[in-house]
């Protein structure tokens, strides 16, 4: 073969490595291209994402300024509780501001969400206390779609429960109270909206997911362990390390989410009590319901 002659080995090799790369070549930017549409899929469901959580957001801020108005309209009409009213007004409305602020997406320090929460607690005790209101705590499932809860703080002993729409301050003779929005209610929904199972109506398995929630998804303590007695009705969390402070004030974050998720989750009225802890915990948060209720 003469030095002019093509090496035959030679050409195949190139023609094949030419072949080869045009393959890679179409696989990238086949890969590219793939790549690109997810990203923007992605980018598109996190527009809609937060969209959707900033209504959410402006409807919760809607109800605390419908809670603020009725509040204050209910000042002026009844004169005996007026200075409780106005109050429980200035709350609502506050809320509404606070909430109207908090939009998703912002992060919040765990020590500025505990300085905000702690004068709406401390108000909201106020009016309890003014009302006479018992320590008893009520999380009462309703009918909404998806399911919701609300929380009664009842007058009297052995309360009738009343229409989870009614108040803010229900006025019947067998069921006076309050009938609030809970702090958990906005939190049980984020948590049941980012489940990658169905919410279970099993106490154990029940109280393994809220105690997950807590702990892992929004980082509210450091430990929730629950400990569940099904034929007494009861649920047990024993708290520690809570991020907002003190359990045991009313409707505590904490609280109120476990209280909305067992009275959601078991379609139950649910009476919350939360106590100190002993050497093991810093406090003992207790769901009891009506284990013969049909």
């Amino acid at each position: 073969m003469s030095a002019d002659e093509p090496n035959v080995e030679h050409v195949e090799a190139e023609t094949t490595n030419t072949v080869a790369r045009s393959d890679d070549e179409r696989r990238t930017d086949r890969y590219e291209a793939r790549a690109e549409r997810l990203a923007e899929e992605n980018r598109r469901l996190r527009i809609q994402y937060a969209n959707a959580r900033r209504a959410d957001f402006r409807r919760a801020a809607l109800l605390f300024v419908g809670l603020g108005l009725v509040a204050a309209i209910a000042g002026i009409a009844f004169e005996n509780t007026r200075d409780v009213l106005f109050a429980l007004a200035g709350t609502g409305l506050f809320a509404a501001v606070l909430t109207s602020y908090l939009v998703p997406g912002q992060f919040v320090a765990a020590e500025i969400g505990e300085r905000v929460y702690t004068p709406l607690a401390d108000t909201l005790a106020a009016v309890a206390a003014e009302l006479g209101l018992r320590e008893e705590r009520l999380y009462v499932p309703t009918d909404d779609a998806p399911p919701s809860a609300r929380l009664f703080v009842p007058l009297e002993a052995d309360p009738e429960i009343p229409s989870p729409r009614s108040g803010p301050v229900v006025t019947e003779d067998d069921g006076r109270g309050l009938v609030l929005q809970p702090t958990g209610g906005e939190l049980f929904r984020e948590f049941r909206n980012t489940l990658s199972e169905d919410l279970t109506a099993a106490p154990e398995q029940l109280a393994s997911q809220l105690a997950a929630g807590v702990v892992e998804q929004f980082e509210l303590a450091a430990v929730v362990d629950p400990e569940v007695d099904v034929d007494g009705g009861r649920i047990t969390f024993g708290i520690a390390d809570s991020t907002f402070g003190d359990v045991d004030r009313l409707d505590h974050p904490i609280a109120s989410f476990l209280g909305c998720g067992v009275a959601i989750g078991l379609d139950r009225v649910v009476s919350l009590e939360v106590t100190d802890g002993g050497s093991r915990y810093d406090w003992l948060v207790t769901c009891r319901w009506d284990v013969e209720e049909s």
